[in-house]
């Protein structure tokens, strides 16, 4: 049986393209729940910390990630997406615990 894949992004936009950055995270969102494989892609902003955005997905296994970070409408955000951002997003992928 495959384990399911999480991946945790953090990503702060720079504060005077945030209205941008809020339209371009929400269209990849759309896109993304439209794929095969994916269980979950949610998006939080902190509540301390207006500037910091936190990306919480989860891939019913390691290929539908794959396939995700390979999609066409992923390189076409990261392109746009980094003009708006202040900083490298950080990112962290996880697998479930047996």
């Amino acid at each position: 049986m495959s384990e399911r894949v999480h991946v945790i992004a953090e990503l702060r936009p720079k504060a005077e393209r945030a209205g941008e950055f809020r339209e371009q995270a929400e269209a990849m969102a759309r896109a993304s729940r439209a794929e095969e494989g994916c269980v979950s892609y949610q998006l939080y902003v902190d509540p301390a910390d207006q500037g910091r955005w936190v990306i919480v997905e989860e891939w019913a296994d390691r290929a539908a990630l794959d396939a995700h970070l390979a999609s066409a409408h992923l390189a076409e955000s990261l392109a746009r997406t980094a003009e708006l951002l202040a900083g490298e997003p950080r990112l962290r992928i996880l697998a479930e615990s047996a």
